[in-house]
C-alpha cells in the first residue's frame, strides 16, 4: 500500500497524549506492563519516564514528538508490515518512525521477547 501526502501529514499532526492510552491498554490487555512499553519507547527514543511523561503533558504531535527524538541507529531493523504499509518501502521518514514504534508495540502485545524486540546489531 503507497503511502500518501495526506496519509504522511495525519500521522505529523497526531497527538501523542492521545494515542498513548491506547498504546498502555493494548499491551496490558495481552499481560505486558506499562514499564515494558516505556522500555521499548526508550530504545526507539532515547526517552526516560521522565521525558515521556513530559511530552505527555506538553500534548505533543508526533512530529514534535520525533523531532525532539535520538532515534536509536538499530531503528532501521525493524521491518515487516504495520497498519497494511511495509515499514522498509515508507519513505517519509516520520511516518517510518511512527510505524516503528507501532510496530514494535505490536511485537510487544504479541509476547515477543524483550531481547528480540530491542533489536540488536546483526
Amino acid at each position: 500500500m503507497k503511502v500518501t501526502d495526506e496519509h504522511n501529514e495525519r500521522v505529523a499532526k497526531m497527538k501523542f497524549y492521545s494515542v498513548y492510552p491506547h498504546y498502555v491498554a493494548k499491551v496490558e490487555k495481552k499481560g505486558r506492563t506499562k514499564e515494558e512499553l516505556h522500555q521499548v519507547i526508550e530504545w526507539l527514543t532515547g526517552f526516560d519516564d521522565t521525558k515521556i511523561q513530559k511530552l505527555l503533558d506538553d500534548k505533543v504531535t508526533f512530529e514534535e514528538f520525533f523531532q525532539q527524538a535520538d532515534l536509536n541507529p538499530n531503528a532501521h531493523y525493524i521491518k515487516g508490515v504495520i497498519c497494511g504499509y511495509r515499514i522498509e518501502e515508507i519513505d517519509n521518514p516520520l511516518t517510518r518512525q511512527a510505524r516503528y514504534l507501532d510496530k514494535l508495540i505490536d511485537e510487544l502485545a504479541k509476547g515477543r521477547k524483550m531481547d528480540k524486540i530491542l533489536r540488536e546489531e546483526k
